[in-house]
């Protein structure tokens, strides 16, 4: 038994051990005292050089991005009720993002009813709706770079700007007429796109 000032303390006596207690004390040996494995610690620490390495290649402002993204992700799942946070979502799930992220921007459209647009017109009548979507990282100019450079050392503080070209209209279809649930006929102007580009 380990006692606190790691030393032994004596076994209770039996008769054998009282005869030969002379002769067993000099040929017996101690059990050595349990260590921890070494190899966990070198283990732990490579992970702490590993992700203070790749924290080191990030700017502050990606830093405070990647930070915020974490707790959102964190309170949306406390807020339904998940237990578990699975920071690294599966890779499959991440390449089909990937693959999302990276389509161009394109013209796309959508048959919908005029009430669904939400512009407060309540008819049944249906459209076709043709809109924007894709990205414009092909399209990142200078003006881009610099405009998230200065964002990211914080000289553009309470502007809302935009760090990175969108993908919106460059021109819109004809306009839309229709009658609603009342019998009133309207017309619609810029409603559906007719051509898409990176601004």
């Amino acid at each position: 038994m380990l006692s606190g000032s790691w030393e032994f303390s004596p076994l209770p006596s039996s008769p054998s051990s009282s005869r030969d207690s002379s002769s067993s004390s000099s040929s017996s040996s101690l059990p050595a005292a349990p260590r921890r494995s070494p190899r966990a610690l070198q283990r732990h620490g490579s992970l702490l050089a590993q992700y203070s390495a790749l924290l080191e290649s990030y700017t502050e402002g990606e830093i405070r991005q990647l930070i915020s993204a974490l707790v959102e992700r964190y309170r949306q799942a406390m807020n339904s009720g998940g237990h578990e946070l699975p920071l690294f979502p599966r890779a499959g799930s991440r390449r089909k993002r990937a693959r999302a992220r990276h389509k161009p921007c394109e013209l796309r459209e959508l048959e919908v009813s005029v009430s669904e647009l939400g512009l407060g017109y309540e008819s049944d009548e249906t459209v076709l709706f043709r809109y924007c979507s894709g990205t414009c990282e092909a399209a990142v100019r200078s003006y881009d770079l610099s405009l998230k450079s200065m964002r990211s050392r914080r000289k553009i503080r309470k502007e809302k700007v935009r760090a990175r070209p969108c993908c919106r209209p460059l021109a819109y279809d004809d306009d839309v007429s229709f009658l609603d649930a009342y019998n009133r006929y309207y017309t619609v102007n810029e409603l559906s796109a007719k051509e898409c580009g990176c601004v």
